[in-house]
């Protein structure tokens, strides 16, 4: 249980251990950022016994939130096929403690993923009377594993993000985005996080790591998984940049919107939900329809799909979407930025975090 120590840089509260090189990490312009927990493992650790029981768990036992891990394959092999590079610069941040390394590790080994890096936070510590309130504040510890990533990447990368709605992430990837573009002065970042339970020595971390992050914004998008069933309405004050999903398959739909996944790769999550998780044509057709009511999926992507969800039996022949998708308003770069019609900005120019009204 001790050789972690052996293998990982420590950073207060913040574990990493790293599977690539300075060089290979400050090479790539696009890098994913993948929350582990109800992102891409269905676990619980915001409770002590859930906490417990991750640790103690079998690497084989672990449940995928259902279709992440096929999807993540294809966009590895899609990338592989474009850059000729095996190299998937994926990394992932996780609240588990740092013993649980090798047994994640043997997980992703097991399903075929190999991220450049993964960040743990040191919970155990916090498993004695008057640290017990640490276990469940995640907001400190992200932002500063966020932002010692800031530090090791390219000055220009640009990130996708993914979280959940159990841990606060649209917060915490919004923040962090804030915090790089400097859009909030140092005495905001420090009202806004005491807010959030954020210790003075964690903040202290966070504009100490800004100081050395490039003034630049490196987030292109967010994605959050409505793991605890969140009305999406609450993320349209995030604006456009931050989307929340029902499941994996509308993540797959839209990260083909944007280019970043092929047909296949959509239909290859499809087939895992269906054949693996129980899940229907019909189902998956209710979560299309509702992106496009929701008015994120555009009329051009919805031409594009048509014939091929209707060869490949996810949709019946002659199937419309409940009502009809608005065309593409600004697309740049092959991504999708506004549809036409009324809607939020992309990115508005002030986040209220300090109220949260779900």
């Amino acid at each position: 249980m001790a050789d972690w120590r052996e293998q990982a840089e420590l950073f207060g509260d913040v574990v990493f251990f790293r599977s690539s090189t300075p060089e290979i990490e400050k090479s790539s312009p696009e890098v994913f950022v993948w929350d582990l927990d109800k992102t891409y493992l269905d676990t619980t650790i915001d409770s002590l016994s859930g906490l417990l029981q991750a640790v103690i768990e079998r690497a084989f036992s672990k449940k995928n939130i259902p279709g992440t891990d096929t999807l993540l394959r294809t966009l590895a092999q899609e990338r592989a096929m474009r850059t000729g590079s095996q190299l998937f610069p994926i990394y992932f941040i996780t609240a588990s403690p740092p013993q649980m390394e090798a047994r994640i590790t043997e997980k992703f080994v097991f399903d075929n993923i190999r991220p450049l890096g993964c960040f743990y936070k040191d919970n155990l510590k916090n498993l004695r009377p008057g640290r017990f309130w640490r276990l469940t504040k995640q907001v400190g510890y992200k932002l500063q594993a966020l932002m010692q990533l800031r530090v090791r990447l390219a000055d220009e990368v640009r990130q996708v993000c993914f979280g959940d709605d159990s841990e606060t992430d649209a917060v915490i990837y919004n923040l962090y985005s804030d915090i790089c573009a400097r859009r909030l002065s140092a005495a905001e970042i420090r009202a806004v996080l005491a807010a959030f339970s954020v210790t003075g020595e964690q903040v202290d971390t966070i504009l100490s790591l800004q100081a050395r992050a490039p003034s630049q914004d490196p987030v292109e998008k967010i994605y959050i998984n409505l793991a605890t069933d969140t009305d999406p309405e609450y993320y349209f004050k995030f604006g456009r940049r931050t989307l929340a999903t029902y499941n994996t398959y509308q993540l797959a739909l839209d990260l083909y919107q944007d280019n970043r996944l092929s047909f296949d790769g959509v239909y290859a999550v499809a087939e895992d939900m269906i054949q693996n998780y129980g899940y229907t044509p019909d189902e998956l057709t209710k979560s299309l329809d509702e992106l496009v009511r929701r008015g994120v999926l555009g009329r051009g992507a919805w031409e594009k799909l048509k014939a091929l969800l209707a060869d490949r039996g996810l949709t019946y022949p002659g199937y419309e979407p409940s009502m009809a998708p608005m065309k593409e308003k600004e697309t740049r770069d092959g991504r999708v930025y506004s549809l036409e019609g009324h809607q939020e900005a992309w990115l508005p120019e002030r986040i209220d975090y300090l109220h949260d009204d779900r």
